[in-house]
């Protein structure tokens, strides 16, 4: 099956894809109950999802409102930033790709078992032994998680993240590495899929545009880049910017 992307029709820049700000539609939409807002900035809660957003990343104003809400000489995660205004520093600058479904087969798995907060501690260990992206206490009720156990040991997982309406980002997909190579994770995509299409939205997922193998793997079962896009690890001006001048 072929691995090349083709790339959806460009957007209208009169007209910004709700994709192109995705945890600000899912913080102010599906998962606004979650969200924590200071005027034209949002985040989850620390336990639940490290995500912050800004309702329009080129407002000067959403940078102070971010500033107020996370507080001074704090390191936050910012999406959709290409740089931080003068007086921030940035940690770290880093650069991914946005996927769509245009072509998944979506299916349950009949192996998968439907994962909670009784299992969060399992989840942990095996995030923390493939390392797919964080995932914290509560990132359980961000959505669906589906989980594969050999023997009783959880060896796969994946589940929901972001929810902008009409679509829901798939996310923490991993397999412990001596399990791989059996289409674990593939089928767990397809399964979460299915619950998303079941209530109409469309799946979509993001990636480290350096992990080619993963974006290899997702445009070889039906996902298509739609974009790539900036991340960056910014510290908020404030204290100690102050006790080292």
């Amino acid at each position: 099956m072929s691995t090349v992307a083709r790339p959806t029709p460009p957007q209208s820049t009169a007209t910004p894809h709700i994709l192109d700000n995705a945890a600000w539609a899912a913080l102010t939409g599906p998962h606004a109950h979650l969200a924590e807002r200071v005027g034209s900035a949002a985040r989850y809660p620390l336990d639940v999802s490290p995500f912050t957003a800004l309702a329009d990343p080129a407002d000067p104003r959403a940078w102070d409102d971010l500033a107020a809400l996370v507080g001074p000489g704090t390191v936050t995660p910012v999406t959709g930033a290409k740089s931080a205004p003068q007086g921030w520093e940035t940690v770290q600058h880093g650069q991914g790709v946005q996927l769509v479904d245009t072509a998944l087969r979506a299916e349950p798995a009949a192996e998968a078992v439907r994962l909670g907060p009784d299992d969060v501690p399992e989840i942990l260990d095996l995030i923390a032994l493939t390392e797919p992206g964080p995932f914290l206490p509560r990132t359980v009720e961000l959505g669906t998680y589906l989980g594969i156990r050999h023997r009783g040991r959880l060896i796969a997982l994946a589940g929901e993240r972001l929810r902008p309406p009409g679509w829901t980002e798939i996310s923490a997909v991993c397999t412990a590495p001596d399990h791989r190579g059996k289409g674990l994770a593939t089928r767990l995509v397809r399964a979460i899929a299915a619950g998303i299409r079941e209530r109409g939205d469309t799946p979509f997922l993001h990636a480290s545009a350096t992990n080619t193998g993963a974006i290899r793997l997702y445009e070889s079962i039906g996902f298509t880049l739609r974009r790539r896009s900036d991340f960056l690890l910014v510290r908020t001006p404030g204290a100690q910017q102050e006790q080292t001048a």
